[in-house]
């Protein structure tokens, strides 16, 4: 049975985001793909919870996608997650809601990956800043999987932009028909990481 995949898309500046507006274009034309853009939902932040929790309940794997503002999230999605996942039905006692869906970030960013690690200019790698959400996942039962990635927004190639685009619609095609194991994934810091082990696979055989 195919997953169904909910994408919730938040970023205040779409208008301007290139690299988005790219990924977003590669997101296949299928039914069990539901985007979901929160600004445009919520302008006004008047988030309607109820409408939130039934669309996650339909769903089997959401994205988070969004640009990673100062190591963490836009505003609207941080009050989505404030306001929406609530004590009693994501988590603490009876907090079952969410159990055993995945969940992952698709983000972008405007460093370049070498910027993100103990010597480099943020200090940290992006999983270690992305902790947070790890374990908001981990709260409400579900499994969290490493992020999927476009670094250096502003300075890498159309070429390579044009293949990252391809890949997130690559890895939306897998997750939808199920075709990953999560302790394989696991093993790599990116989702880019684990996609272009499994084409190399491919190409091998």
């Amino acid at each position: 049975m195919a997953n169904k995949i909910l994408i919730l898309f938040a970023h205040p500046r779409f208008e301007r985001s290139a690299n988005n507006y790219l990924l977003l274009k590669h997101i296949p034309s299928v039914d069990e793909i539901t985007f979901h853009d929160l600004y445009q939902k919520y302008p006004d932040f008047n988030i309607d919870i109820a409408c939130e929790k039934k669309l996650l309940a339909d769903h089997q794997v959401i994205i988070w996608h969004h640009p990673f503002y100062w190591y963490s999230s836009p505003p609207l999605l941080k009050q989505w997650i404030d306001l929406v996942l609530e004590f009693g039905w994501a988590y603490g006692p009876g907090g079952n809601a969410l159990q055993g869906k995945v969940i992952l970030n698709c983000i972008t960013v405007g460093g370049p990956r070498s910027a993100y690690s103990g010597d480099g200019y943020n200090r940290f790698t992006l999983m270690e800043l992305l902790t947070p959400f790890n374990q908001t996942a981990y709260l409400c039962k579900m499994i969290w999987l490493p992020p999927f990635v476009m670094h250096g927004t502003h300075r890498i190639s159309e070429e390579e932009k044009n293949h990252m685009a391809e890949e997130y619609g690559n890895l939306l095609d897998r997750l939808i028909k199920g075709e990953f194991s999560e302790s394989d994934i696991r093993r790599y810091e990116y989702l880019n990481d684990w996609l272009s082990s499994v084409t190399a696979k491919i190409s091998a055989q």
